[in-house]
């Protein structure tokens, strides 16, 4: 049985405005019926998650999509501190990033990533990537504090 979920809300972290714009577009044409925020650092990402600052009283991401080479707090800090705090650590954050380092993808897991994609570097690859992210976060898996209906 297919699962699909109603309006959640996405946390896009990632420096590149040009990745985040085409990851945005990508992912609201192929199934992601909810909210897509993007911020551009780990920072930022921390208080967006901790409704701090001019965060203070947004919305909760159901999901966190995160590249690992940012300013200021880079990626791993991120899910480090997301994975130990017992209030973020429910939400799913998938790892999205250039890097094919085979100790990234392994820190990335150790640290408690749900997932580790690599961003190809062609459009096509990366329009594909992120059309499949979303087919199987949007339509195959359950996600925490989402209402789930069937097809």
């Amino acid at each position: 049985m297919n699962a699909t979920q109603s309006a959640f809300d996405i946390l896009l972290v990632d420096d590149n405005p040009a990745d985040t714009d085409l990851t945005s577009e990508v992912l609201s044409r192929h199934g992601c019926r909810g909210e897509i925020h993007t911020v551009r650092d780990g920072v930022e990402a921390l208080a967006f998650l901790r409704g701090q600052g001019k965060y203070a009283g947004g919305p909760a991401p159901q999901l966190v999509l995160l590249d690992l080479n940012m300013p200021r707090k880079d990626g791993r800090a991120v899910l480090a501190e997301v994975k130990s705090d017992p209030a973020l650590r429910k939400i799913p954050v998938i790892v999205f990033t250039t890097s094919q380092s085979p100790r990234d993808i392994t820190r990335s897991y150790e640290l408690g990533a749900n997932c580790y994609i690599n961003k190809p570097g062609t459009l096509p690859e990366f329009v594909a990537a992120v059309t499949e992210f979303g087919n199987f976060w949007f339509r195959r898996a359950y996600l925490p504090h989402c209402n789930h209906e069937p097809l």
